[in-house]
């Protein structure tokens, strides 16, 4: 088998199905199997998984293990050569695989490869190539300096800003939401480490590989959707996971640092006093108008009821996809892509290539009865039922 699709799910039973059904489509015609792991839903994703997908093998822990175990014990069932490890929360083209696997099998010493990542709105997703975050670098993340000097290699590391978002090359470090490797090496090295906490898993992990004199890769050529990005609030609460994070890091592989201690203190202090300054977060405005990108004249006349607002039908048999400019105008837009229309690949592209302040994005599945999207990558998405 040449792949094996790794999934661990907690309770995002929508995300879950709409990533399920892209893969199925880029795994459609290659030897490849998914596994969907869960931790224990409350959500009903496992009688989802059940009644929609009853080919795809289902594991259904009893308690949550956390990303680390839960993810190790997918990987031990598989059968592939190659794994990836995906979020749910994520939507793949219907070639990423082909993209990748063929890249994968050109190189030498393999470890890790990483592709490109969006969030709902269309930005580009920094995480998805970084560099090994020693003391220094983390510090420099922490307070931005990668973002004052971006072109300075002693600033601009912890975000691997030596390689452009569209160029592909080697990086040290890649994200958990989407990271293929053959699975020999994945079991050689006992996959993530358990004791793990949040933000250092995939760190870890790509480091290890890197201790085996293996290249990890950021591969730019396909796209992925992925809904929840990093957050960019960097509060109270964000600062202290990441200081848990760096020292079980430093811990293992490197000596403690105080210099971190030290920083990411002063770090906690500033970002708990900044917020006792900020006001209420303004309220989300609703779009005035909503674009239906299909060819389904029925469901377009039933939408403005069911979203309360007035729908601007699109006939894709008739019509194009026409630049932002002419469509927006300024105006507060959501655009809803039919996919029973418009292929995976082809939404990420519109989500990409169409990414405006005022504009926001949802995908209508196939062969489902929601509509799904995220107007920001520091939440978890909106979903709609369409009854």
């Amino acid at each position: 088998m040449q792949l094996s699709v790794i999934i661990l799910n907690y309770n995002v039973r929508y995300f879950l199905e709409q990533c399920v059904l892209s893969v199925q489509e880029a795994i459609s015609t290659l030897h490849a199997e998914i596994i969907v792991i869960d931790n224990n839903s409350s959500d009903e994703s496992c009688l989802m998984m059940q009644n929609k997908f009853p080919t795809v093998k289902l594991i259904q822990n009893t308690t949550n293990f956390g990303f680390p175990k839960g993810n190790n014990i997918g990987v031990e069932q598989a059968s592939g050569k190659y794994i990836c490890i995906l979020n749910p929360d994520t939507v793949v083209a219907e070639d990423t695989f082909i993209k990748v696997l063929a890249f994968a099998e050109r190189q030498i010493n393999l470890g890790i490869v990483g592709c490109q990542l969006i969030d709902g709105t269309g930005e580009f997703l920094p995480e998805s190539k970084r560099g090994i975050p020693t003391p220094w670098i983390a510090f420099t993340k922490i307070f931005g300096l990668y973002k004052v000097f971006p072109k300075w290699k002693l600033f601009n590391q912890y975000y691997a800003q030596h390689l452009a978002k569209d160029e592909t090359g080697k990086v040290d470090i890649l994200v958990g939401a989407f990271m293929l490797m053959q699975r020999d090496l994945y079991l050689e090295l006992e996959g993530f480490d358990e004791k793990c906490f949040m933000y250092a898993d995939d760190i870890d992990l790509s480091y290890r590989v890197l201790q085996k004199n293996k290249s990890n890769y950021y591969f730019h050529e396909t796209t992925v959707l992925h809904y929840k990005g990093e957050s960019t609030v960097k509060d109270e609460k964000y600062m202290k996971r990441f200081q848990e994070a760096m020292n079980f890091f430093y811990r293992k592989h490197f000596k403690k640092s105080w210099f971190f201690e030290f920083f990411i203190q002063i770090g906690i202090w500033f970002f708990s006093f900044a917020k006792m300054f900020q006001g209420k977060t303004k309220a989300k405005l609703l779009p005035e108008t909503i674009v239906f990108y299909s060819s389904n004249k029925i469901l377009s006349e039933k939408l403005p009821s069911i979203l309360k607002n007035k729908v601007r039908f699109m006939n894709l048999k008739k019509e194009k996809i026409v630049n932002s400019s002419l469509v927006f105008k300024g105006k507060r837009v959501e655009i809803i892509l039919d996919n029973q229309y418009v292929s995976f690949k082809k939404c990420i592209k519109i989500i990409k290539t169409l990414k405006d302040k005022n504009v926001t994005f949802k995908i209508f599945p196939k062969n489902t009865d929601f509509i799904i999207g995220s107007n920001s990558r520091n939440d978890r998405g909106q979903v709609i039922k369409i009854e």
